[in-house]
């Protein structure tokens, strides 16, 4: 089972909102994930995510998508609290 990180379009139309999920390669962009690690919202260009739960998946093999390892590397990232 290869393990991604990627993005899972939320939002209406004409309002995209972005969920930075773990998810399995086979799995739809929006259907099952496996944990949710922060969230994008491109039209405030604000990015929120949990650094040490995104570092535990990289170190056990997931994968980011193009467009996540791009947020990934910007230095404005805001540190999200984990959601439980």
């Amino acid at each position: 089972m290869a393990v991604h990180i990627r993005l899972a379009r939320a939002g209406t139309k004409k309002t995209p909102f972005y969920r930075i999920i773990v998810a399995d390669q086979r799995s739809p962009r929006g259907g099952r994930f496996i944990e949710r690690l922060g969230t994008f919202d491109p039209r405030r260009n604000e990015l929120r995510l949990d650094t040490a739960r995104v570092q535990h998946w990289r170190a056990n093999g997931a994968v980011p998508s193009h467009t996540v390892s791009l947020l990934l590397k910007r230095p404005d990232v805001v540190a999200a609290t984990a959601a439980k």
